[in-house]
């Protein structure tokens, strides 16, 4: 009931927005004026790969569009948590109950760059694709720059899907992969092949992530292998105002409540679903320990996972773990990228470990990693969260990180740089996109190389083009 109230919400703030602009209402870009775009995502939470793809598009875009012709503001749930992230941008807060501040705040902007990952599926919360939605919505229909950059798109709950292909029609979205593109254009939403954006980001150097391994115990005297969990059975999130009533007045759902009128999955099939996950992954890490020895941590990207992390250090009788709670964006990934190992249930895990050619599989719980690891060729290095036998079919597959080592890195290095060169076409798919929308935004002009659409990248991004390209 409480989806269905949104989602309400949200469609006739889309119509009443379209009315009002069809009345004179609004004020589009003019020549003269800064391009004034708002980035509508996920952020704020301490989710570190969310974090990280929204600071490469903004680089992006404002490397492409001209630093002085633009003004780019990114929501935070949390200005404390996203300090020191999106320089140059203003950061502006998204608030739990969003509908009035999409209808307030989408209207000052001359377009909508929605830049959450998973942004059209259900799995996660139909609030998060609701509020995707109604920003591009609102954008579209002021006849606005609305474009979704870098998306997923899975199930979608049947409201949802009618609310996608009724208001994103005059959107234009660059999926991460061609399943994604795939099911969008089958709503009749115009779409473009891109990739995620994570892809350019620049973390601190490898010496800072070394000087935490050390900090954490390691002596440099065998292989780190860092694992990367979630809890992904307490999805998707959804409002509950009776569940909310009875957390306030009986101190119920204590452990299930998200925040505000939210609340995780949740119940004894969920719970019992974890616990073998949990379980699996951590005899599968003593198993391989005794094998191969290792140096094992836990690393809990988005503040959420420190639960599971720290449940599975537990079961092996006490590894470091290292959270996105203690660590920003900058400092998590140099420590990613300074194992030499990776088992990884976040999809930004794996991205931002893989410029630094670090060994990864995949456990995977909806499309995102699953269409990564087919794309590097790792079908062999990739399980499904409930799968019966993840534990041996995991311990077989971190094997492989020491038999077949160089194959990985050579497959992995290949991917990165197809991933660089597919994210400055989707550089070149928005300033088409801009142009489209406002003809006399003074543009680039001139002959241009694939890397002149990307952000300034690194030495060792350049080195892997060289490498792999």
């Amino acid at each position: 009931m409480m989806d269905f109230i949104l989602e309400a919400w949200v469609s006739s703030l889309i119509e009443m927005s379209k009315a009002g602009w069809m009345l004179g209402k609004g004020k589009s870009w003019k020549p003269g004026e800064k391009l004034k775009l708002l980035f509508a995502g996920y952020n704020g939470t301490r989710n570190t790969g969310s974090d990280a793809r929204v600071e490469e598009m903004l680089r992006q875009i404002r490397y492409i569009l001209g630093a002085e012709n633009v003004e780019l503001s990114v929501m935070s749930q949390n200005f404390t948590l996203s300090r020191g992230y999106f320089e140059g941008s203003r950061q502006v807060r998204l608030p739990d109950i969003f509908p009035p501040f999409l209808a307030d705040e989408v209207p000052r902007h001359h377009g909508v760059v929605a830049c959450e990952g998973s942004m059209f599926k259900s799995k996660f919360a139909n609030a998060l694709t609701t509020m995707m939605i109604g920003s591009l919505g609102i954008a579209a229909a002021q006849n606005k720059v609305s474009v979704g950059y870098g998306a997923e798109a899975g199930y979608m709950d049947p409201l949802v899907r009618k609310m996608c292909a009724r208001y994103c029609r005059n959107s234009f979205v660059i999926t991460r992969n061609e399943e994604s593109r795939t099911l969008l254009r089958d709503l009749g939403v115009p779409t473009e092949l891109g990739t995620d954006t994570a892809w350019t980001f620049e973390p601190h150097p490898p010496e800072f992530g070394r000087k935490v391994l050390r900090q954490a115990g390691w002596d440099g005297s065998m292989p780190v292998l860092v694992i990367c969990p979630i809890n992904p059975f307490e999805w998707p999130v959804k409002a509950s105002i009776a569940k909310f009533a009875l957390r306030r007045i009986a101190g119920s759902y204590k452990e299930s409540h998200y925040r505000s009128v939210y609340f995780h999955n949740s119940g004894p099939e969920a719970d019992r679903a974890y616990e073998r996950y949990l379980t699996a992954i951590a005899n599968a890490v003593a198993a391989f320990r005794k094998q191969h020895p290792a140096f094992v941590i836990m690393v809990a990207t988005e503040r959420l996972d420190a639960r599971p992390a720290n449940r599975i250090a537990q079961k092996l009788g006490g590894v470091p773990v290292l959270t996105s709670d203690e660590y920003n964006m900058y400092e998590l990934v140099s420590i990613l990228r300074a194992c030499h190992m990776m088992v990884s249930s976040r999809y930004h895990g794996i991205v931002t470990s893989m410029p630094a050619l670090v060994p990864s599989a995949g456990i995977t719980m909806d499309e995102r990693i699953r269409n990564l690891m087919r794309e590097r060729g790792h079908e062999d290095l990739l399980m499904n969260v409930d799968d019966p036998d993840l534990e041996s079919r995991l311990l077989v597959a971190m094997d492989k990180f020491c038999k077949d080592r160089e194959a990985i890195v050579c497959a992995i290095g290949r991917t990165v740089v197809k991933n660089l060169k597919v994210m400055a076409r989707m550089g070149v798919y928005f300033e088409e996109e801009v142009q489209r929308r406002y003809p006399e935004f003074p543009t680039r002009k001139g002959e241009w190389n694939w890397e002149d659409y990307l952000p300034p990248i690194s030495g060792g991004l350049k080195k892997l083009a060289e490498a792999y390209g």
